[in-house]
């Protein structure tokens, strides 16, 4: 049975707990767009429904780490335009990039 939008909205708000967003000042109301964001993640999955598991796995951790990517590009480039060090966690992550 195919996860609801609602069901991911519901988790999405559970893994928050741990990592918060900064919605900072968006027009948009927070469970706005995670209901957005959940419901194409499970158009998504919908329409792989005649993967095999392993493709359909394949795909959406193709996709979530596409995401976690321009996650991290975009926060290194805030960062930088307003002058502001990056945090230890980016900093360990970045210097394995720097390694020889």
């Amino acid at each position: 049975m195919p996860i609801k939008p609602e069901q991911l909205a519901a988790l999405m708000r559970e893994v928050e707990q741990e990592d918060p967003i900064d919605f900072a000042d968006l027009p948009f109301a927070e469970d706005d767009l995670r209901e957005l964001v959940a419901s194409h993640l499970c158009e998504m999955a919908a329409s792989m429904e005649n993967f095999s598991t392993e493709d359909r796995l394949m795909t959406l951790l193709a996709v979530s780490a596409k995401l976690v990517l321009e996650n991290l590009v975009l926060h290194v480039q805030l960062l930088r335009r307003h002058g502001i060090p990056a945090g230890d966690n980016v900093e360990a992550l970045l210097s394995r990039l720097r390694k020889p």
